[in-house]
Formats: structure tokens, C-alpha cells, sequence
């Protein structure tokens, strides 16, 4: 099937051999004619690692600043005031082997992130075949094994986004939706590069921020120019 009239005037409107400003890039975005729906924001960075190498592991999360403009389903595993307390922070989950037990017998996977506190690690390690392929395996590099459930679940409700490098060496991150604002946008945008930036590796050498490209779901992608990629904030 060929691509859509749609796409092919978004694809007309963006130089392939340009590299944008950052906010440059997110207003050209914005610019694009729609999809029917509202569509996710992306941003793409490949970097200068070789993620077969455990030194060159990126890897964590960041808040943020203006979430991702999607309800986030948490799950929390723990007993107690902890139970208590992420019921309290608005987990829609909270529980136990009772959970466990949900999650191994019916396959049923109905949140987007997954808490527990370290002393329910011996229950949860059991899911690993099923939650870690998925990328719901609570992580303590992650902040998703804590005793802090109530802080680790308003943190996932408010935009707390994980990124991973994967075999090419690339992040992909949602930074928010096309309807935010453009200044919603380059904010998150600039925070996750500022974050994977001072993520860099001791081990990685030469170029690390490669390339950098920011796309809506059904889009195309704009090339970032990755030298002032994350400019000062009040430039």
C-alpha cells in the first residue's frame, strides 16, 4: 500500500538534509498536516555506544516536565502500609501473590508499570519471563523497587518515562503528544536529551549524540542538529 496523500504533503515539507534546531524542528512538526487521532511525539537518539558492552549501557528515567499526556495504569506489589500507601498515591493496582498469581495463571497484563517494594522481589522475580520481555519488570536503577511506593507511583503518574538503548545503539522516547504546546514539546524534548546526555558512558568515546530525530506517529522524521540539541534552557 503506498503512503497517504497526507504523508507524502508532510514528507514535501520537511529537508531531509537539514539538521533543525530544536525548536525549530518541533514547530515544523506542529506544522505537518494531522492524523485523525492524536498522535504520540517521539524522539529518536542514536549514540555513540556499544550497548554489547556493559560500560556502554544507557539506561534510567526522568520525569517529564509536562508528562506524556497519557493515563499511566500502575501496579504495585506490596503488603501492609505500603499496600496502604500506594493505594493512597493512586496506584490502580495494589497486591500481592494474589496478583502474582493473576499475572501467571490468566496472562493478564492490565498496567502499563509495575512498583514493589524490595521485600516482595522473591514473589516478583517469578514473573520475569513474562514481565521482562514486556519492559514491566520492576528495576531498582529504575526506581521501581523502593520502599518509597507512594513517591514511585505519583512519579508514574506524572510523566515518568523510561529509556533503554537497544542493539543499534538508538532511544526511542515519547516526549509528549502532537496537541501539547510547542514549548510543552522542546521542554520535555530538552530534559530527556539533557538527562541521556549526562548518562554518557566513562567508555563511550568519540561522537555520543549522533543523530537525533523527532517524529509524530504517523509523521516523518525531522532531523535535530544534536551540537545544540540541548542549548541552555533560558537561550
Amino acid at each position: 500500500m503506498g503512503a497517504s496523500k497526507r504523508f507524502r504533503e508532510a514528507v514535501g515539507r520537511v529537508d531531509r538534509d537539514k539538521l533543525y534546531p530544536l525548536v525549530e524542528a518541533v514547530e515544523l512538526l506542529k506544522s505537518l498536516p494531522p492524523a485523525r487521532f492524536d498522535e504520540t511525539v517521539e524522539l529518536a537518539m542514536n549514540l555513540g555506544v556499544d550497548p554489547k558492552h556493559a560500560d556502554q549501557m544507557v539506561r534510567g528515567a526522568i520525569v517529564l516536565p509536562h508528562g506524556v499526556g497519557r493515563a499511566v495504569r500502575v501496579l504495585v506489589f506490596a503488603k501492609g502500609e505500603k499496600e496502604k500507601e500506594a493505594r493512597e498515591a493512586g496506584a490502580d493496582h495494589v497486591g500481592a501473590e494474589d496478583l502474582a498469581k493473576k499475572i501467571q495463571e490468566e496472562s493478564w497484563l492490565d498496567f502499563d508499570r509495575a512498583i514493589a517494594t524490595p521485600d516482595m522481589m522473591g514473589v516478583v522475580g517469578r514473573l520475569g519471563k513474562i514481565l521482562g520481555p514486556r519492559g514491566l519488570m520492576p528495576n531498582p536503577k529504575l526506581g521501581t523497587v523502593t520502599m518509597d511506593v507512594g513517591k514511585a507511583v505519583r512519579e508514574q503518574k506524572s510523566g515518568k518515562v523510561e529509556y533503554r538503548v537497544d542493539k543499534a545503539g538508538i532511544i526511542h522516547v515519547a516526549v509528549g503528544k502532537r496537541s501539547f504546546e510547542s514549548s510543552q514539546l522542546v521542554d520535555n524534548a530538552r530534559a530527556l536529551l539533557e538527562t541521556i546526555v549526562r548518562a554518557k558512558p566513562s567508555a563511550s568515546k568519540g561522537t555520543y549524540l549522533k543523530k537525533i530525530s523527532i517524529s509524530t506517529t504517523m509523521g516523518p522524521g525531522i532531523r535535530i542538529d544534536p551540537s545544540a540539541a540541548v542549548e541552555a534552557r533560558a537561550a
